[in-house]
Order: structure tokens, then sequence, then C-alpha cells
């Protein structure tokens, strides 16, 4: 702990070239009595620290005692601090690491790009979670990336039903060897490998974890990214197990994107014949149900006619009828 906050005390001085013991307490949370210690201790190990007195003072490092980086650009520099989002890495338990790293980079940049921390913090926030959303982490997140980190195999209890209401509750128990973590829209999943593959998980549908004291070995092929890409588009492909043929103007064409789920606007639009003379498409639009596509094919208006399922064109037809009525 001691070391810790003596490279801490260290490398914000190197950052800020001078910090009286009161600034270093209040940066540290720690006494003035214990700055006052901790200089001394590094000053006794060879690091030339020295104190300057009156209204301008503090302590500083002897001229040319630091790291630089080299070779690093304003614009790289700013996308380092970026990158560094706040709300994953605190669900992690990692809030502490990436400041301490933040801070060694910032210590080791060259004078003329110490502004980047500054500069980025005024201009970008990242507030990854939905709204309306809870903000805590899901229960085993923490127990989860632990066993990722360290290559430990978890034991695990999942219920796919968890958290939805009304649903029967359908507990199974897995050996779980965990690859890695993903964030998607504020909900946390677990690739994991189970037997043979690697299947997805919902972190807050696990009814228990725990990391035991077995490791695994990775498969060095596997890509997380790569592994993710190609799931969440198998995963809305087997949601949309139905077909519904629309006609679209063109104007319906280029907003289909903005009301129906990427892949569906894809395929839809792969499937367009040629257009009529008023510049309309037919297209076969894959949907999940009638209620949901009814839902989003409202948004279009004009610009969309269903043509069939019957069941779907009948229920936009009584939406425009109500619609009529209601609006004279």
């Amino acid at each position: 702990m001691r070391a810790s906050r003596l490279i801490s005390l260290l490398l914000l001085i190197q950052s800020r070239h001078r910090l009286t013991a009161p600034q270093l307490a209040a940066e540290l949370g720690v006494s003035e009595r214990t700055v006052y210690r901790d200089v001394r201790a590094l000053s006794d190990a060879g690091i030339p620290i020295y104190a300057e007195q009156g209204g301008r003072g503090g302590y500083s490092l002897v001229d040319g005692y630091r790291t630089r980086l080299t070779g690093l650009t304003r614009a790289e520099a700013e996308a380092l601090f970026l990158s560094g989002a706040q709300t994953p890495a605190a669900a992690l338990g990692l809030s502490d690491a990436l400041a301490a790293a933040q801070l060694k980079v910032l210590a080791a940049l060259p004078g003329e790009l110490r502004d980047v921390s500054d500069r980025v913090g005024r201009r970008y926030f990242v507030d990854a979670p939905r709204w309306f959303r809870p903000t805590e982490p899901p229960r085993y997140l923490s127990e989860l990336a632990g066993a990722v980190w360290t290559d430990r195999v978890v034991t695990a209890t999942y219920d796919k039903e968890r958290g939805r209401p009304g649903a029967a509750g359908r507990p199974v128990r897995r050996r779980i060897e965990p690859y890695g973590l993903v964030l998607k829209d504020a909900v946390w999943y677990l690739a994991g490998r189970v037997g043979e593959s690697v299947r997805t998980y919902r972190v807050d549908r696990f009814a228990e974890v725990a990391a035991t004291e077995e490791t695994f070995e990775r498969d060095a092929a596997f890509d997380l990214g790569e592994f993710w890409t190609a799931r969440a588009v198998e995963f809305e492909r087997t949601l949309l197990a139905g077909t519904a043929t629309v006609r679209l103007t063109a104007e319906g064409t280029r907003a289909l994107w903005y009301a129906v789920d990427r892949v569906a606007a894809e395929d839809a639009l792969a499937s367009a014949g040629e257009p009529d003379e008023d510049g309309s498409v037919v297209v076969r639009l894959p949907i999940e149900s009638v209620q949901i596509a009814h839902r989003d094919l409202l948004r279009l208006g004009t610009d969309a006619e269903v043509l069939a399922p019957p069941e779907l064109r009948e229920l936009v037809a009584g939406t425009a009828r109500t619609l009529a009525e209601r609006y004279g």
C-alpha cells in the first residue's frame, strides 16, 4: 500500500512540476505528516526531490528527472485519455487502476502535451447506461471479471428467465471457462466455453457464481471481438423468424434504417426488386412478430404499405382507420 502511494506521490510531482504538502495530502487522501514521511523516504531512496520555501514553494524534482513518451502526437494522447471509460472500469473494479494508469501516462508525457487530460475531460463524458436503467453492475460481475483475468474455471447456476416478470425459473448448473466480458447497450454478457463450444450468458441472469482453483488453457485462435460480432448478428437473425412483404417509397427505403433493426433493414433492402414508375420497391422484411412489425412499420407512415401477411396488413389498416376517425 505504501509503495503504491510513494509511486503516486512521485508521479503527481512529476506531472505537475510543484505541489505543496497540503496539496499532496488532499490528492492522496492522507495527512500532511504522512506526506513529509513519504517525501523523506523518496529522498533517502535517491530520488532527487527537494522542497522550496515561500509563497510559491512546494516539492519539486530536479529538472530532467522524468520519463518521457516519444513519438506520441496530440491526437493520439487525447484519444488515449478518451478511451478510459469510467463506468465500465468501475463496474469491473478497475477505477483505481484506470486512474493510476492515466496518471502514469500523464507524468510521462512531454510538457507540451500535459494539458490533454484536462482538455479531454472538459469536452467529453461517457455515460454508458441507458435512460431509466439501473446503474448498479450485476451481482456477480466482479467475480466473473476476476476469473476472466486469471483464467479460472467457474461453477455457476444460470437462469435465462431470471428477472422476467411472470416467467417460471429454469435454473441450470454449468462449469464455465470464462473467456471474456462484453458490455452491450448497458448489459454485461459473458463469453464462456462449456464443453466444446463457446456460449454467451447475460451476467444479470446468473443466480450463483463461484470461482474454483482450477485453471484452463485458452484457445489461442479465439478472438472475443470477432466472436461477439458474429454471435450478435446470429442472435438478431434468430429473433427475426417471420417475413413481411412491404412496398416502400424512395423515402421509405431511406427511413427503414431508423424504423427496424439493422439486420432486418439490410436483408430487406437486399431483397428489393426494380423500382416502379414512382420509385417504390417491394421488399421482403424479416420480422420478429406481427405485433412488433406493426409497431415498427407505423413509424414509416405513408411511405410503407404492407402487402403480406394479411393479419399484419389488417392491423396497420385498423390503426389507420382509428387515426382517421380520431383526427377527422
